[in-house]
């Protein structure tokens, strides 16, 4: 039997060749052409709210969280989510799932979003969002959105476009005052 010695860790820049590497064995070639990549193709990942696990000093994992505009909801897209094959079976990824959650949480996101298998995120804490509520950049399975919500009303303002935002961007926008 191997031994494990798994740490997780915040990504940082010296991770990014090690995720493209396990990205491209995860998910193919094809991985660009899905809808969540479109968003992701927008702008920058959080690397403050990304995470990689490496074991014996090998990243052998990793999750990404982007910050989007979800309809009226300000929350990060989570993935991708990757673990070599080597790692698989052993909770990695949902111990990566559960820090990240618990990172936006502590971050002021509103939601969690992603697209995948309901049965594989719904015992983690995602619900579906209601059918055709979002709209993606790329054709997306309706039944595969699903979120965390982590303020009030989310699944009702989960309606309309999704894409890239930058909360830095936003923060110095002035705010009128109404008269």
């Amino acid at each position: 039997m191997k031994k494990h010695d798994l740490v997780y860790l915040t990504e940082d820049a010296s991770h990014h060749d090690a995720i493209e590497h396990i990205n491209e064995e995860a998910f193919g070639p094809g991985r660009f052409a899905r809808a969540a990549a479109r968003i992701r193709e927008q702008g920058p990942h959080d690397l403050s709210l990304s995470f990689v696990c490496a074991d014996l000093g090998e990243t052998i994992a990793s999750v990404r969280l982007t910050p989007v505009l979800a309809g009226g909801v300000k929350g990060h897209l989570l993935g991708p989510l990757a673990v070599r094959p080597s790692h698989k079976n052993m909770g990695i990824g949902r111990e990566l799932v559960r820090i990240a959650v618990e990172a936006t949480r502590r971050h002021g996101s509103e939601g969690v979003i992603l697209v995948g298998d309901p049965p594989y995120y719904m015992p983690l804490g995602f619900e579906k969002v209601t059918y055709n509520a979002l709209k993606f950049p790329a054709p997306v399975d309706p039944g595969r959105i699903l979120v965390v919500p982590m303020a009030d009303g989310v699944h009702e303002r989960l309606k309309g476009e999704i894409r890239w935002w930058n909360p830095d961007q936003e923060a110095a926008i002035p705010v009128r005052a109404v008269a």
